[in-house]
C-alpha cells in the first residue's frame, strides 16, 4: 500500500492449451520398443529437426488458452498447449514426465505477469517445476512461483474497505497474430481451501477478463483475474476505535469535577488532547500519504475535536465563574479611593462632601455606600450558577452529540458505502 498490502494467497493456474493446425506428417508406426533416452533423442534431439526457438505451427494462426486460479502470492502456474511436433506413437506410455532440465529443449509460451513487482522461483529441495508430454502432442508445464503483484488501493473507506487486486498475464514477444490466451470455461480459478489472511477475507466472486495491450510493437494478448478482498476490522477496533472512544469518554469526566479544581480539570483536558493526537498520528503511520480523507481520519478528527472542546469548555466555565470578582475588585478600589480622598481632605481641613466629583465619583456614588450582603453578593451567586449550568448542559450535550455522530458514521461506512461497493463487484 504508495502502500503495499501483503496478501498471502495460494493460486493454481491451470491449463494453457494451444491447438495448432496439422502441418506436420504423422509419426511413423512403432517398429520396436525404444528406450526412453533414445526416444527423447529422436523426439527432441539435435537430429530430430525440433527447434525450440520456433513456436508450433509457425506461420499458422490459432489460439492458446490459459486459465489461472490462484498478493504477496504463492502461485502454481500450470500451462498446457499442443505442439504437434511432440506427438508420438513409438512409445507405449500415454504421457512422459520429463526432467525440468528438458525445458530448455522445447518451445514455451512467453507468458509474464504484467503487474509484477517482484518474483522468485522455488528450488528447495529441487526445482519446483513439472514437464509432461502426452501422445497427442499436448504439453503440461507447471511451476511454483512467489509473486509480488501491484494492487493500487482506494482507501477512502479504510478500514472498512473492499480492495480489488488484479493479476494480469500477458505475452511478452508474440503478438495476437501468433498467440492468444483464453480462460477455460470450467474451474478457471481455484484457491486453496485452507487459505486464511490476517486482515482480509477473500470474496468468493472473482472477475475473469481480458486486458489486451496495444503497444508500438503490436497488439499482445493479455488475460486477468480480479480478487476482491474485504478488510476485517478486528485489529482496528482494538487498536484504534475503542481506545479513542475511551479517551473521549474520559475527557467528559471533567464536567463532574468541581470548577474550582483548576489543576485537575486542566491536567485531564491536556492529557486527553495529547493522547488523541498520538493515537491519530499512529493511525496514519502505516498508511500512504494520500491526498483524500479516509474513514479513520474522520473518526480521529472528530474524537480530537471532542476532547479539545472539553478543554475549551472548562476555559468558558472558569471565565464565567470569575466575572463576579471584577465587581468585588471594583468595589475595593472605590473604597480605597474614598479612603484616600477622605484622608487628603481631612489633612487640609476641608470637608470631603464639598470637594466635588473626582475622576471616579460616579462609580463611587453607585457602589461606595452599599452595605455588606448587598446585590453584589447575589451577582456572585448568579455567575457561579451560570458556570455550573454550562457544566450541566455539557454533561448531556457532549455524549448525545457524539452518539449521533456514531450513528451517522457507522451507517455511512458500514451500510451505505458497502451497498455501493458490492453491486460493482458482481460479474
Amino acid at each position: 500500500p504508495a502502500i503495499r498490502s501483503d496478501v498471502l494467497m495460494c493460486i493454481f493456474l491451470t491449463s494453457l492449451r494451444c491447438v495448432f493446425s496439422k502441418e506436420l506428417k504423422s509419426p511413423s508406426s512403432m517398429v520396436k520398443p525404444m528406450s526412453p533416452s533414445d526416444f527423447l533423442d529422436k523426439l527432441m534431439g539435435k537430429t530430430s529437426g525440433y527447434d525450440a526457438r520456433i513456436r508450433p505451427n509457425f506461420k499458422g494462426l490459432n489460439s492458446t488458452q490459459i486459465c489461472s486460479s490462484d498478493y504477496r502470492l504463492n502461485v502454481f502456474l500450470r500451462q498446457q498447449w499442443n505442439d504437434p511436433r511432440l506427438a508420438y506413437k513409438e512409445y507405449p506410455d500415454d504421457s512422459l514426465d520429463l526432467d525440468p532440465s528438458m525445458l530448455d529443449s522445447i518451445w514455451k509460451p512467453d507468458l509474464f505477469f504484467a503487474n509484477e513487482k517482484g518474483a522468485n522461483f522455488h528450488e528447495v529441495t529441487t526445482d519446483n517445476k513439472l514437464l509432461r508430454i502426452f501422445q497427442n502432442g499436448n504439453v503440461l508445464y507447471s511451476i511454483r512461483l512467489t509473486l509480488i503483484l501491484s494492487c493500487p488501493m482506494d482507501l477512502k473507506n479504510f478500514p472498512m474497505d473492499i480492495q480489488t487486486c488484479t493479476m494480469q498475464l500477458e505475452s511478452f514477444g508474440y503478438t495476437m497474430n501468433d498467440l492468444i490466451f483464453q480462460w477455460l470455461d470450467e474451474g478457471p480459478v481455484q484457491v486453496a481451501d485452507d487459505l486464511t489472511l490476517p486482515q482480509f477475507v477473500l470474496k468468493e466472486e472473482k472477475d475473469l477478463g481480458y486486458c489486451t495491450k496495444h503497444y508500438n510493437t503490436g497488439k499482445f494478448t493479455c488475460i486477468e483475474v480480479k480478487f476482491h478482498l474485504e478488510r476485517q476490522m478486528g485489529y482496528y477496533l482494538i487498536q484504534m476505535y475503542i481506545p479513542s472512544l475511551l479517551t473521549v469518554i474520559l475527557s467528559w469526566v471533567s464536567f463532574w469535577i468541581n470548577m474550582d479544581a483548576a489543576p485537575a480539570r486542566v491536567g485531564l483536558g491536556i492529557t486527553t488532547v495529547l493522547t488523541m493526537t498520538t493515537q491519530s498520528s499512529g493511525s496514519r503511520a502505516s498508511l500512504p500519504k494520500v491526498s483524500y480523507v479516509k474513514a479513520i481520519d474522520i473518526w480521529m478528527a472528530v474524537c480530537l475535536l471532542y476532547v479539545f472542546a472539553a478543554l475549551l469548555e472548562y476555559a468558558a466555565v472558569n471565565f464565567v465563574s470569575r466575572q463576579h470578582k471584577e465587581f468585588f475588585r471594583l468595589r475595593r478600589k472605590l473604597r480605597e479611593e474614598q479612603r484616600y480622598r477622605d484622608l487628603y481632605f481631612t489633612g487640609y481641613g476641608i470637608d470631603s462632601c464639598l470637594s466635588g466629583d473626582g475622576p471616579l465619583s460616579e462609580a463611587a456614588a453607585m457602589f461606595a455606600g452599599l452595605p455588606p450582603g448587598h446585590v453584589l453578593f447575589e451577582i456572585r451567586r448568579r455567575f457561579v450558577e451560570r458556570a455550573k449550568r454550562i457544566d450541566t448542559i455539557s454533561r448531556a450535550v457532549f455524549p448525545l452529540s457524539f452518539l449521533v455522530f456514531n450513528v451517522f458514521y457507522w451507517i455511512t461506512y458500514k451500510v451505505l458505502r458497502n451497498e455501493d461497493i458490492h453491486p460493482a463487484l458482481q460479474p
